[in-house]
């Protein structure tokens, strides 16, 4: 039997959002928990939500106001010091990341309150970040516009609702989106306090949904403000592709919330809660939802079960229900149980026909011809639909949308299941997927740009010299390395000497010494090369670049990398 909490089996649960949008009532109602306001928590604490995906916190000490994240990008920190400002005049004195996600607008602090700003936040913050912009950095952009329906209309049947968390990843007010981020210089490496605007603050690591998170507490106050407690069920498995979040450390960092006993608590996404009463009966109902999702999974594994089998086993029972944080707003219990399963025991879940699968293309084209042929499989399908037998039905038109003449028809078919999915499910990381992709089937919408290893000028020069150059070997072709040795070194004005060795068909970084060319130029011209908006010729005719050495090397490298301004 199938889990019918992932998405319903007919139409009956949808609804109709304001601005035509269908989607599961379920998370039409949701929306409204996510609308726009300026919460007063208690005395001197406010909570703007949906002014972005994530909240701006602000709480008042004796010497001024500590923000607590920032958002996006400048312009949306920009408008929650706005909204700040309709209560308190008071300047924002020092600020605190919970973790890396909301850091981008803290720049916008200082054309409001100019003078030292003192920024606390986990070791990792900025090498998270880098990561996230480099080597993974396509299907990091990706899987966002996916998740969290970036490319979705902003109104109509498949207009962008709300993502789960928050109304929306970005609002289009707040373009151009200019980045803001400024590192903390007051470093949390584990538990820790600290006295900051005049008020005692309590710092402990939590892991959560980054590897970076803290808790943070104010005993004066009685507050706790964290990134664990979400207004949805805790998201194990991000449908955009991330490290494994493992549910024993989150229990970890829940049981210290309840520990605490706040007065009041207040999340990275939602809605702030207070009552001591209330806190702790939805902290630990949500809690024993993390564990309820690994002991399940666990009891599955050990029966035998193969990963699609836990999924279809494990069900949330109903007191799960019963309140909006542990509902399937975000993600779904279906795959966060088999995230845990990969996480735990490894891709090999025991399912023979999973130890040495055929080529998808290859199977796919068995499969059809085993059926009796395209027009049998077709035929399959359309029933499928018809019959919202939906989960056949993407079977079947995945197959169809494989074959080398899979026609328009075919991936219109595949759209409307995918579709159809979205209109049903209460998650909106599965609706906005499932849109994203139905419409790129369609033609609608192309993602195929972020399917290249590429940068722009502005992410290039965000990262390190050093760090950008070691990215570009992920882009190797190893079929155009085979046999190559030849080292490029890159000496960047004032940010020193970084290199590749092309060498067993990978390139490895290094720091340039002993290379058979030196590529010598600043920063700006580094970011230009690897953007593809200048090529080293142009560079060298213009005086912003010079090679010593063996410049057929460069040519070399730029071949296996695919990095066409590198060719002469």
């Amino acid at each position: 039997m199938t889990n019918p909490q992932s998405f319903s089996s007919d139409a009956s649960s949808s609804g109709v959002g304001p601005r035509g949008e269908i989607a599961h009532q379920s998370l039409v109602d949701h929306t409204e928990r996510l609308a726009r306001r300026l919460w007063t928590v208690t005395d001197g604490v406010w909570c703007l939500v949906g002014n972005g995906l994530s909240n701006q916190i602000f709480v008042e000490g004796p010497e001024g106001i500590i923000a607590i994240d920032t958002g996006e990008c400048r312009e949306e920190m920009a408008a929650a010091i706005a909204e700040l400002r309709t209560v308190t005049e008071r300047p924002i004195v020092a600020v605190i990341y919970t973790h890396f996600h909301y850091t981008n607008g803290t720049a916008a602090i200082l054309d409001d309150s100019p003078g030292p700003l003192p920024i606390w936040g986990h070791e990792g913050i900025e090498g998270n970040l880098a990561r996230m912009g480099t080597e993974v950095g396509p299907v990091a952009r990706r899987g966002l516009i996916e998740q969290f329906g970036i490319d979705l209309p902003p109104d109509g049947p498949d207009g962008l609702l709300n993502v789960g968390l928050g109304l929306g990843y970005r609002f289009a007010q707040h373009a151009p989106f200019t980045p803001g981020f400024l590192p903390p210089d007051h470093l949390i490496t584990g538990p820790m306090v600290a006295t900051i605007a005049g008020l005692d603050v309590a710092f402990r690591p939590a892991p959560s949904d980054a590897d970076d998170n803290v808790t943070i507490w104010f005993p004066s106050k009685q507050l706790c403000v964290n990134n664990i407690v979400w207004p949805a069920l805790f998201n194990v498995f991000p449908i955009r592709g991330e490290e494994y979040r493992d549910p024993r450390v989150l229990l970890e960092g829940v049981d210290h919330i309840v520990g605490l006993e706040p007065e009041h608590l207040v999340c990275a996404h939602g809605p702030p809660l207070s009552g001591r009463e209330r806190i702790n009966v939805e902290t630990i109902r949500y809690r024993d939802s993390i564990q309820f999702l690994w002991d399940q999974t666990v009891r599955g594994i050990n029966l035998g079960l193969t990963s699609a089998e836990i999924g279809t086993a494990v069900r949330l029972p109903d007191v799960y229900a019963s309140s909006y944080f542990t509902q399937m707003h975000y993600g779904l219990a279906e795959h966060h149980v088999r995230q845990i399963h990969a996480g735990l025991r490894g891709w090999f879940d025991g399912d023979p026909a999973n130890l040495f699968p055929l080529p998808p293309v290859e199977r796919a084209e068995r499969l059809v011809h085993g059926f009796g042929g395209p027009d049998t499989v077709r035929t399959a399908c359309d029933r499928a639909i018809e019959e919202d037998d939906i989960r056949w039905a993407i079977e079947l038109a995945s197959w169809l949308v494989r074959l080398e003449d899979a026609s328009v028809a075919d991936r219109q078919r595949l759209a409307t299941a995918l579709r159809t999915v979205g209109q049903r499910t209460t998650s909106a990381n599965i609706r906005s997927w499932a849109l994203t992709r139905a419409r790129e089937l369609e033609g609608s919408i192309d993602l195929s740009r972020h399917r290249r290893h590429t940068f722009g000028v502005r992410a290039a020069l965000a990262l390190h010299p050093r760090d950008l150059i070691a990215a570009l070997r992920v882009r190797v072709d190893p079929g155009l390395a085979v046999g190559i040795d030849a080292h490029v070194g890159f000496d960047v004005t004032d940010h020193g000497r970084a290199g590749l060795h092309l060498r067993h068909s990978v390139a490895v970084p290094t720091g340039g010494e002993g290379a058979d060319a030196i590529l010598e130029l600043d920063r700006t011209t580094l970011a230009e090369l690897v953007a593809e908006r200048i090529t080293l010729a142009d560079a060298v005719a213009a005086g912003r670049a010079s090679v010593v050495g063996d410049q057929s090397t460069l040519e070399t490298l730029g071949r296996v990398l695919g990095l066409e301004a590198l060719l002469a």
